[in-house]
C-alpha cells in the first residue's frame, strides 16, 4: 500500500479569483501572489491534476510517505 499527499499552491480557481482573495489577473492582488513564488506565476489546476494523477500511477510506484509540494517553488525558497 502506498500513502501520498498532495500540497497545492496559490492556484487560479474561483476560490482566489473571485472569492477570498479577489486576485483576478491583471489585478494588483494577482501580481503580488504570483511574485511570491519563483515561478512567478499562479498554478493551473490541470497542474495539480497531473501531480495526482503521477502518484496514482505506476510511474511512480516507489514513492510513499511524501507530501508532493505542487506549489511553484514557494516551499523552495
Amino acid at each position: 500500500m502506498r500513502v501520498n499527499s498532495v500540497a497545492p499552491g496559490f492556484c487560479e480557481t474561483p476560490m482566489v479569483t473571485d472569492r477570498g482573495l479577489h486576485a483576478r489577473p491583471g489585478s494588483d492582488a494577482h501580481a503580488q501572489i504570483a511574485a511570491l513564488h519563483p515561478m512567478n506565476r499562479l498554478g493551473r489546476p490541470e497542474e495539480i491534476a497531473e501531480a495526482i494523477a503521477w502518484l496514482c500511477s505506476d510511474a511512480s510506484s516507489f514513492v510513499t510517505g511524501h507530501n508532493l509540494a505542487a506549489d511553484g517553488g514557494y516551499l523552495a525558497q
